[in-house]
């Protein structure tokens, strides 16, 4: 099967692994992500990188709001991202599907460093590349992790994959039930609208680098693949 993207960054929130306990890792969700993500491999020529955050474990901002010294609280974060990383890793090499984690804060006995050279040779050789501990710097979101991996390994595109909705809407979903889905939307609508759909960080590194960004829903098994083949769901923000 010919895929539409060659390359393609996959961002996981830490809240998807979680599931419906809401903290913690969830093996089931893991292991549905997992068979998704094998699913993709055996069946399109593409190259996959992702991006996990850890909100399901420690929330920087959270902490921060605590009292916490923000850097310190970050950086525990960033932790956290690992942590989901190894999870994710192990249930794919469960899978026969070859992985390697490289994180922004060395952490040698457990992961590789992040070496963008190396990261693109991985992902020639068909290997699965986790991207993990954010940027390595304090005050930088998962979702800019995402959007600046996906600029440095010249990916086509970002699949952002939400638990409990099924793409961008004009009003929170949850708490309005008269919320209108939105199938397409430009970067500056995203950033004049509020959307909240990736913090304006991300959202501009995603504008100026011409990087299109997908937002879907990732309870339906097949979501990403769909995606992947350039099938119509989810929302699409700075459509190639």
């Amino acid at each position: 099967m010919k895929p539409k993207y060659k390359r393609v960054v996959l961002k996981l929130s830490g809240e998807a692994l979680a599931g419906t306990k809401g903290y913690g890792i969830d093996p089931d969700v893991v292991n549905s992500i997992a068979d998704q993500i094998r699913d993709v491999k055996q069946k399109c020529d593409v190259e996959l990188a992702i991006v996990v955050g850890g909100g399901n474990i420690w929330r920087g901002v959270a902490g921060s709001a605590k009292g916490m010294d923000r850097a310190t609280a970050d950086y525990m974060g960033m932790l956290a991202t690992i942590m989901n990383s190894l999870a994710l890793q192990d249930a794919l090499e469960k899978r026969d599907v070859h992985t390697r984690v490289q994180t922004a804060i060395e952490m040698r006995q457990v992961a590789e460093p992040y070496i963008r050279r190396r990261a693109m040779r991985h992902l020639e050789k068909g290997r699965v590349v986790i991207f993990a501990a954010g940027t390595g710097n304090p005050y930088f979101s998962t979702d800019t992790t995402a959007a600046l991996r996906a600029a440095e390994i010249e990916a086509d595109v970002i699949l952002m994959a939400k638990r409990g909705v099924d793409g961008v809407y004009d009003s929170d979903p949850r708490k309005n039930p008269d919320a209108k889905k939105i199938d397409e939307l430009t970067y500056i609508d995203l950033l004049n609208q509020g959307l909240g759909v990736m913090d304006s960080t991300a959202t501009s590194l995603c504008m100026d680098n011409q990087i299109a960004l997908i937002v879907f829903g990732l309870e339906i098994p097949g979501n990403i693949e769909r995606a992947i083949m350039g099938e119509e769901i989810g929302t699409v923000v700075g459509r190639k």
